[in-house]
């Protein structure tokens, strides 16, 4: 067999995923998936307190398990002729190590402790700290978060720490150094794990460390130190230099060649978060905006660096030399929450299902789970059919999409969702509905600020569970954007832009865009804007713009 192959390990927030891609057709040729269990269990979270934590042993096993598997299901001779393996991870998904750079929950003392743990990105326990570090920067003689908006927060690396070393004196004395997710797998994969010469990924560390060449890294120690004492000496433990997706962390170790069954020879990239390399893989260009559009959304959209490297974005989530594609300007925004409110909704409508119709004696228990398992799962459905068919000028509600509080543009992870308009003819279609354009009109914020602050949008490419399951969803996003949406066709993107780096890293191709060119699996549908719901959709959006202005400024 001649051909070569590169595994894509895509981490997202409920699973793993590795896609085996064949590096000349562009074939993916086998994936396995794998759901973390103590995650689904519930373990180490509590949403309430806006606390979400992953325990490092369900990436562990699903590391193993998923790569052992694709390759079971994979043709014979594959193993043996994979040359590349790249990872992606959400982010930021930072995690407390000792000095071999171990997670503190995987050594003794700590194993059931959440703040020992990696801190997912939509933990949002960190608002105080994060609003402490914009107080300081806009004090400071160096704005260190000019290069990410503007606005620092909670969901990113310091805030996070900062929260749990205060809050958790033994992590704060045992945590030698603090590693993103997306660093660990590969320092892991290829035994390196020492925090202070493991390679860090510019893509992590440009959008949510505040780290730019023209501080010379990361912010100073005098910043670090003014902010809390408790930081002091931290900087020196954690890491001046930075990579970009093509780029090797090095080369599988024995122990995890012999575990996975692959060539001592294959080639380890550099981690990136998966927004960003799921637009690599859903073949993005410039001046394209690549919407990954799941339970959050990230908008990512790269330009040349000679063109777009010198303007600042306000209110987005960083502007950073390669962190997309290499020699790009990468620039990300987002949402908090997208799919996330859907299935808020969702959660709601069910209520009577789980509390009045679990507990019925009218049917037998078999018959009751598959009327509750029925009814569930056609609820998201059976609403997007309804809410289709409203006319617009019919609905007037109109609802704020902070759920999650808001990302982009001008993070406030304070804020919360409300909804407007309503009367006793608002029904279930009609506030699902609402919800949607809410989201789409979240979308528009976030097209609106780019092109305000002088970046163009020549396009748009989405990507992810929403995209590629929901035609109501997009035709909305659509109407209100009133520009043409593009869907990818794979449904693995952020694990085939991880392959597409992987073959880079290991000098199968000399560029992303060499890759994206023989690996992409180009455009499965495009959605185009409906002209008569465009112009009412231009009405909404200022309701939406007046109603977010008051629950902002004034309700209290």
């Amino acid at each position: 067999m001649s051909e070569k192959y590169t595994i894509g390990l895509d981490y997202g927030t409920d699973s793993v995923r590795s896609l085996i891609v064949n590096v000349e057709t562009g074939v993916e040729v086998a994936s396995a998936v794998f759901n973390y269990p103590r995650w689904k269990d519930g373990k180490y979270c509590d949403a309430p307190k806006n606390r979400f934590r992953q325990h490092p042993k369900d990436y562990l096993e699903g590391l193993e398990f998923t790569i052992i598997e694709a390759l079971k299901q994979a043709p014979s001779g594959v193993a043996e002729n994979v040359v590349g393996i790249s990872v992606d991870t959400t982010g930021s998904t930072p995690v407390a190590v000792d000095e071999k750079g171990t997670p503190l929950s995987l050594t003794s003392g700590f194993e059931e402790n959440p703040n020992a743990m990696f801190v997912l990105w939509k933990d949002h326990t960190a608002l105080k700290e994060a609003e402490e570090i914009n107080e300081l920067a806009r004090k400071w003689d160096v704005d260190f978060t000019k290069f990410e908006g503007g606005i620092y927060s909670s969901e990113w690396f310091w805030a996070k720490l900062l929260h749990i070393i205060r809050e958790d004196a033994g992590v704060f004395r045992a945590a030698y150094s603090w590693v993103e997710h997306c660093d660990w797998i590969p320092a892991l994969l290829t035994g390196n794990t020492n925090p202070k010469t493991l390679k860090r990924s510019r893509c992590a560390a440009g959008h949510k460390a505040m780290w730019h060449e023209a501080f010379g890294g990361l912010p100073s120690e005098e910043f670090l130190t003014a902010l809390d004492p408790m930081l002091a000496g931290l900087r020196e433990r954690l890491y001046k230099e930075t990579f970009t997706c093509d780029v090797a962390a090095g080369t599988l170790s024995d122990e995890w060649a012999k575990k996975l069954g692959l060539p001592k020879n294959v080639v380890v990239g550099v981690g990136a978060f998966d927004a960003h390399l799921g637009a690599v893989g859903a073949e993005i260009e410039p001046y394209y905006l690549s919407k990954v559009m799941g339970t959050s959304t990230c908008d990512m959209l790269i330009a040349p660096m000679d063109e777009v490297g010198d303007k600042l974005v306000n209110g987005i989530c960083g502007q950073v030399d390669g962190s997309i594609v290499p020699g790009m300007l990468g620039l990300e925004a987002g949402q908090s929450a997208f799919g996330d409110i859907y299935a808020w909704f969702k959660q709601v409508l069910e209520w009577p299902l789980k509390n009045i119709l679990a507990e019925t004696e009218l049917v037998d228990p078999e018959t009751r789970e598959k009327l509750m398992e029925e009814t569930s799962n056609k609820i998201i459905a059976r609403l997007s059919q309804v809410a289709a068919k409203v006319p617009l000028e019919e609905s007037g509600i109109v609802a704020l999409d902070w759920m999650n509080g808001r990302r982009t543009p001008d993070a406030n992870q304070n804020l919360k969702g409300a909804i407007a308009g309503l009367n006793l003819g608002s029904d279930t279609p009609r506030i699902f509905r609402a919800l949607v354009e809410a989201t789409a009109f979240g979308s528009k914020a976030i097209n609106d600020r780019f092109m305000d602050e002088g970046v163009r949008i020549d396009g748009v490419i989405a990507l992810g569970g929403v995209a590629k399951k929901s035609p109501f969803v997009m035709q909305v996003v659509a109407d209100v954007l009133n520009m043409p949406i593009k869907v990818a066709r794979s449904e693995q993107a952020c694990a085939l832009g991880s392959a597409m780096a992987a073959a880079v890293v290991a000098g199968v191709y000399e560029s992303t865009a060499d890759a994206q060119k023989k690996m992409g699996s180009g455009i499965e549908t495009e959605y185009r804007p409906i002209p008569e719901n465009v112009e009412k959709y231009k009405i909404l959006y200022e309701k939406y713009k007046k109603f977010g202005k008051f629950i902002e400024f004034d309700y209290e």
